[in-house]
């Protein structure tokens, strides 16, 4: 018989394990690189940028818009990496707690 009670506590221990996941989303860090490494973007699980190295030798009046070209590269890598960990993160701290339920997706927790 289904145990409506019982699934009330679980959606409840879902909702505190999914609060605990986002709040350590702050945690989780990607760097990705651009141009063979010269420029490294680092972000956070909340899709902060948190870091950005270039290499001096780019930091050329001549180089300006290939560093910039580089700079959103690598931001647009680290944040494609982040958003996989972040994804990760809050699968395996919701595991176990609900059944599996057709058509649940909770990759939608990670968008911005």
């Amino acid at each position: 018989m289904f145990d409506i009670v019982s699934l009330m506590g679980k959606v409840k221990e879902m909702q505190q394990k999914m609060q605990q996941a986002q709040e350590n989303l702050e945690l989780i860090k990607a760097t990705a690189e651009a141009g063979a490494g010269m420029v490294k973007a680092t972000v956070n699980g909340k899709k902060q940028v948190i870091r950005i190295e270039i290499d001096k030798d780019l930091l050329k009046p001549e180089d300006a818009e290939m560093l910039q070209d580089l700079i959103v590269a690598a931001v647009n890598k680290a944040l494609i990496a982040v958003e996989d960990k972040g994804r990760e993160e809050i699968r395996k701290a919701t595991e176990g707690v609900l059944p599996n339920i057709p058509g649940l997706n909770l990759d939608d927790l990670m968008k911005a």
